[in-house]
């Protein structure tokens, strides 16, 4: 069976953005409209369908680099910020926009958060089974096109 891992982002975070839109707690806030994914960023992202590509990339990076938490999520989605005359630097995305679209899969039953043994240091969050299961069958649904895409792929 092919498993996430298997497919490119390219391919897979559009199928999973899909099949997040027709989940009823996975929705973008009245903010998203206005907000900039990142300082490093002049303006807002003009796709209509972008919380939802962002909410697929974020659950995919949970299962690929979980436990993981939102500082370390929001620069995974960062970028050169511009600084004028002065050399590039590093910037994170929105932890505001990680955060919430975090909260909306927690409440979807995708992700969940991990503690210690103690029960008293947040480790950071994971998939559920729910959430992987999810995962494996947007993948082998796509695998098709992946397989015309990435000719490498038959193998899998």
């Amino acid at each position: 069976m092919t498993t996430f891992y298997d497919i490119p982002a390219d391919i897979l975070v559009p199928a999973l953005a899909d099949r997040l839109e027709s989940n009823d707690k996975i929705s973008r806030p009245d903010w998203a409209d206005y907000v900039k994914t990142g300082v490093h960023r002049e303006r807002p992202p003009s796709q209509d369908n972008w919380w939802h590509l962002r909410s697929a990339a974020i659950l995919r990076k949970v299962g690929r680099l979980g436990p993981i938490g939102v500082v370390h999520l929001s620069q995974e989605f960062g970028g050169p910020k511009d600084r004028g005359s002065s050399p590039t630097r590093a910037a994170s995305g929105s932890k505001h926009i990680v955060r919430t679209s975090l909260q909306q899969m927690e409440d979807a039953g995708l992700i969940t958060l991990r503690l210690n043994a103690a029960g008293t240091v947040k480790l950071g969050r994971v998939l559920t089974p729910e959430g992987q299961k999810l995962l494996d069958e947007v993948a082998h649904s796509v695998r098709d096109q992946a397989v015309e895409s990435y000719p490498g792929l038959e193998k899998y």
